[in-house]
């Protein structure tokens, strides 16, 4: 897996295999998943490649609910190149019999017989290539099941580096801003000492008005949104499988959203902080289709 790519955990690829035994159609989706899951429906006749499948697969994805689907179409001519283990047969005939005896029961199927695992079974060559064909196809699937993916983690990106750019121009309108609040409430509140004609000592004023800039000061929580976007954009830039450590970054960004939504005095700047909420929103729920 590329880990300069992101993934998304959603995806679907189909591949279809001919071949002078038959086909085979391999079927690939997936869905998001904390964690991987992978599951095979294959054919009996493949139980025997499943673990070598399952493996190939783990090394190539991280997370995701994958289901893996196998259609095996074999020729006739192929189907009826059986050999007969006469041996095994002529013992399961015998042991047949003698249950028969034992219960007082003549009747034996031959079909049963045949049904027995060992007496009738494919030619092993013919078996051992149809298994390398399947895989072979395998792999062909399971590269366009990725890029698939890759091309839907590519959107995703983008759509994050959107929300993120979102995010830079409202910290940036707040603290454009935060000057003017600040000197407004500075002088609505010194409007209403001289409505209300209290004398006050003007060193204590002008300590309460410090007192309340400190309380309604954002720069540190706009300073630490600036960090997250860079942490995030840089998240994003390198790819892989990524979808953990940014669901973590919203995190930090709602604690700071909040933070700035929890200390605003001015309409303005609670609608800014409204905006980033929507916008850290928007980022949550497409993180949880990232791998």
């Amino acid at each position: 897996m590329s880990q300069s790519k992101i993934q998304s955990m959603t995806g679907y690829a189909r591949h279809e295999l001919k071949a002078g035994w038959g086909s085979a159609v391999w079927e690939l989706r997936s869905v998001n998943q904390r964690y991987l899951e992978t599951y095979f429906r294959l054919p009996d006749a493949m139980r025997g490649i499943e673990n070598t499948l399952r493996e190939r697969l783990r090394k190539q994805l991280q997370r995701g609910k994958v289901e893996c689907n196998l259609r095996l179409h074999m020729e006739q001519a192929e189907q009826t190149a059986l050999n007969l283990n006469e041996e095994l047969a002529k013992s399961v005939i015998s042991s047949a019999n003698w249950i028969a005896n034992q219960s007082s029961s003549s009747y034996l199927n031959p079909i049963d017989v045949l049904r027995w695992p060992g007496v009738v079974a494919q030619q092993e060559e013919n078996l051992d290539a149809v298994q390398s064909d399947v895989l072979k196809a395998f792999e062909t699937a399971l590269a366009e099941f990725i890029e698939n993916r890759e091309s839907e983690g590519t959107a995703l990106k983008n759509l994050l580096e959107e929300r993120l750019s979102g995010i830079s121009e409202q910290a940036s309108f707040v603290r454009s801003r935060m000057p003017e609040v600040l000197q407004w409430q500075r002088e609505r509140l010194q409007t209403r000492f001289a409505e209300a004609q209290v004398e006050l000592d003007p060193q204590r004023v002008e300590q309460e008005l410090i007192m309340l800039a400190q309380k309604v000061d954002v720069a540190e929580e706009l300073d630490r949104l600036d960090a997250h976007v860079a942490e995030t954009t840089k998240i994003l830039r390198k790819g892989g499988a990524c979808g953990r450590r940014l669901d973590f970054m919203m995190q930090e960004f709602n604690r700071e959203a909040n933070t700035l939504a929890s200390k605003s005095i001015n309409a303005e700047i609670t609608a800014a902080a409204v905006e980033l909420k929507v916008l850290i929103e928007q980022m949550r729920e497409q993180i949880q289709n990232i791998e």
